[in-house]
């Protein structure tokens, strides 16, 4: 059983930071790449960033590119989405997925597992 568990969401102003992390682990389960995604109220989930297994690649979605930073700790087996200049339009549920691929991707097609998520609400 593979668990993926977010952590670090809450309530932020406009141009505040947040930090989120996520741990995923199970008994045969090595983390490979993680991405973060997320939905807003009425709309699709998007993609947010991704991180290749070793961390030496990853990918940012125009809408955050210069905000948030994806990186990852191995030995903490934690990945981590630095959110900082927040706009009100950040306000979603944020989810992080893992898979056993090595390679960074952008596509939620390409993560077998996934998160409850975690709801940041960026106020005014």
């Amino acid at each position: 059983q593979v668990q993926v568990v977010e952590s670090g969401g809450g309530l932020a102003q406009a141009g505040g930071s947040l930090r989120l992390s996520c741990a995923a682990s199970g008994s045969t389960f090595k983390p490979g790449r993680i991405g973060w995604f997320r939905q807003a109220p009425g709309k699709g989930r998007e993609f947010v960033a991704a991180i290749s297994s070793s961390g030496g690649s990853t990918m940012h979605a125009n809408s955050v590119k210069g905000r948030f930073t994806i990186s990852r700790d191995n030995a903490k087996n934690t990945v981590y989405l630095q959110m900082n200049s927040l706009k009100l339009e950040d306000t979603a549920v944020y989810y992080c997925a893992a898979d056993p691929g090595l390679r960074v991707a952008q596509e939620s097609a390409n993560y077998n597992y996934w998160g409850q998520g975690t709801q940041v609400t960026v106020s005014s």
